[in-house]
């Protein structure tokens, strides 16, 4: 079954923010038996809507605080909002301490899976120990409230102990994702003025060692703020050392001791900072705080995955080095008590079943992951987890950048076996935790939608001008009213924090971080990717999103990508790159693809979409998270030097992407 699709009929509407272009008809509801037992029903959003501030105080009040707020929302100095205003609670307290207290000390918390095979099992009593041990630690090395911590570690136990600690101890945490450079890493250790950095001697990736230690070396030789480096022993690698300054972590916090007592500390006491990965400028600092933070990760966490933290097996396949890890692996899972899974490797060690075998293998009930490894399990081919027992699952969610209609259509049916709820969800590092998705109980989803703000959360798309479009309709998708888990500001640049996310809309209050957006005919959002990213094809703002969806539904294709290159005619003419589906790839059809896809894309979308040169690729570049750097693949089509491949999880795609464009120009028509 194909999308239902329309051409563009609004040649006098060529003004608007984007053309709306594909439709999709098909919806999916719960079944009644997930809708009578969701954690939220269809009342929440009525709850919500009478009254936001009461509301989300509900919510706070699901966690332990020490000292209640005196006031919900403090909007006054907007954009720079205080939640929960004179409040103090202990996150790690939330997380850890009170369910052990509670009794439930002997429940798994992480089911843990290195790369290698070798496994740990952690319970909540253990974490408990585990975190206070390394709080100690921290204290010992002189590390106090206040001082920020950086930590670069592979996917392992330690990594979410030590942001525990951190916010334990009230010293807010900068987690690097274990891919970064070391000039990557130095920057953000400069920027945070980090006192201690904690690292391993390596990780494992592809059936190998990678060492961390070396890019720590390089980084902190040019940090004068950092004092000491705290490395836990992973690998056995052979790493240079530093007597002054380095230690092992087995040395300093094993021999601690098992007991700590938490202190609470401020609603807006800075939890952390993490840092958006920029690709022309310096990456930012986002900051997120205490109270607000907390309340809306666990909320969402609990109503979107429908958690049921007696019985559910949960798996975030994100790294915590992104802030999919830090909310949805780490801080929402926690306070709710939930049971997770965390895998150290990629998902293709040893072999293409490995994410089949660990769900078979811990029985992972709700399963969280990005489109852009969808796609990649599509590529592969369907007989692979066909191969295994996916019986357990009962909620599949996807995060990360918009998910093909088809992508969606595939997970729901080889991955859920038809019968499990999808949640698309949108938000971002800056606003902390899920806004737009789908109540898995309660929502009639489409393929490919995020569908709604989540109760409590007030988002809107809108025109130029900042009046919201109606049914149909394309645009920017804003945020009009603060939400608690949203960033505060840049680390040290309050100017860069407005000048970013809201100045664009600054007469209307909106927040907007870059994300085009539409309404379809029910008033469902569809995100339609980053508006730096829509191309201008003859007077028609198209999206990357929808012809990407248009090439994705083709049945030999797995995965797209295009950008908008300059053309003579019609402004930008689009340029197609596509992996192909396992079996397409092989036989003769090949040289008649192009053809073939343009053809597909016209009748699907309409002519103006259709790509004036298509590229059959092996890889697309992406970022260490999952991302496409569409950015490249506009150097390459408009034959300009590429910029920093640095970030790219593997920066030779991009030689195979020049020369076979060079190649192909005599597919355009």
């Amino acid at each position: 079954m194909t999308p239902k699709t329309t051409q563009s009929e609004q040649s006098e509407q060529s003004t608007a923010a984007l053309d709306n272009l594909l439709a999709e008809d098909r919806t999916f509801p719960p079944s009644a038996e997930f809708a009578a037992n969701a954690n939220a029903k269809a009342d929440l959003y009525d709850e919500a809507a009478a009254d936001r501030e009461g509301f989300w105080a509900r919510q706070a009040e699901c966690l332990h605080w020490d000292t209640a707020w005196t006031q919900v929302l403090d909007w006054s100095n907007a954009p720079f909002a205080k939640w929960y205003v004179g409040g103090k609670l202990n996150v790690a307290y939330n997380c850890v301490d009170r369910h052990v207290e509670a009794g439930h000390g002997d429940q798994v918390a992480y089911h843990w899976e290195g790369e290698p095979g070798d496994t740990r099992t952690i319970t909540y009593a253990e974490l408990q120990r585990e975190v206070c041990r390394a709080t100690n630690a921290l204290i010992e090395l002189g590390v106090q409230k206040g001082d920020r911590v950086a930590i670069y570690l592979p996917m392992i136990p330690e990594l979410p102990v030590a942001l525990l600690a951190c916010a334990r101890l009230g010293a807010p945490h900068s987690v690097v994702f274990g891919g970064f450079s070391a000039d990557s890493l130095g920057g953000r250790i400069k920027d945070a003025e980090a006192k201690l950095v904690i690292t391993a001697d390596g990780g494992y990736r592809r059936n190998a060692p990678s060492g961390l230690k070396p890019i720590v070396d390089e980084a902190v030789a040019d940090s004068p703020s950092v004092q000491k480096v705290l490395v836990v022993r992973r690998t056995g690698q052979d790493v240079d050392w530093d007597e002054r300054r380095d230690l092992w972590w087995h040395d300093v916090v094993d021999r601690q001791s098992d007991q700590h007592t938490p202190e609470p500390h401020d609603s807006e006491h800075p939890l952390f900072i993490l840092y958006t990965s920029g690709t022309t400028a310096k990456p930012k600092g986002i900051l997120h705080t205490t109270g607000g933070y907390l309340t809306q990760v666990a909320y969402t966490h609990n109503t979107v995955f429908d958690l049921k933290p007696d019985t559910d097996i949960y798996w975030c396949t994100a790294d915590i080095g992104w802030v999919t890890g830090h909310s949805y692996i780490v801080y929402g899972p926690l306070a709710n008590r939930a049971t997770s899974v965390l895998y150290e490797g990629t998902p293709n060690t040893p072999n293409e079943g490995r994410h089949w075998e660990i769900v078979d293998k811990y029985k992972v009930s709700l399963y969280y992951t990005a489109p852009t490894l969808i796609r990649t399990f599509m590529k592969w081919g369907n007989e692979i987890p066909a191969r295994y027992d996916r019986s357990s699952l009962r909620l599949l969610g996807t995060v990360g950048e918009p998910i093909n209609p088809e992508a969606w259509m595939w997970y729901r049916e080889h991955i859920g076996d038809e019968r499990c709820p999808i949640v698309d969800t949108w938000w971002q590092t800056e606003t902390g935790a899920i806004m737009v998705a789908p109540l898995p109980g309660v929502t009639a989803s489409k393929p490919g939608s995020a569908m709604a703000p989540l109760p409590g959360v007030s988002a809107k798309v809108v025109d130029d001008r900042g009046n919201e479009v109606g049914k149909g309709g394309g645009g920017y998708l804003v945020i009009d009213e603060p939400w608690p888990s949203m960033l505060r500001t840049v680390w040290g640049d309050d100017d860069r924090f407005r000048e970013t996310y809201w100045a664009r809309f600054a007469d209307q209050g909106y927040y907007f971080a870059g994300d085009g957006a539409k309404y379809d005919s029910d008033g469902a959002i569809w995100l339609l990717g980053r508006v730096d990213d829509v191309m201008l094809v003859s007077g028609h703002n198209i999206s990357t999103t929808e012809v990407e969806s248009a090439l994705v539904s083709h049945p030999k294709v797995a995965e797209a990508a295009v950008v908008g290159a300059t053309d003579p005619t019609t402004g930008q003419g689009i340029v197609a790159f596509v992996i192909l589906r396992g079996a397409a790839d092989e036989g003769d059809g090949l040289a008649a693809l192009p053809s073939e896809l343009r053809d597909h894309v016209a009748r699907q979308i309409g002519p103006i979409a259709k790509p004036r040169q298509i590229l059959v690729v092996p890889e697309l570049p992406k970022t260490r998270s999952g991302k496409i750097m569409r950015r490249l693949l506009r150097d390459v089509a408009e034959n300009r030097s590429l910029g920093d491949v640095t970030s790219l999880q593997d920066s030779s795609v991009m030689d195979l992407i020049s020369a076979g464009l060079t190649k192909s120009k005599g597919d355009e028509d």
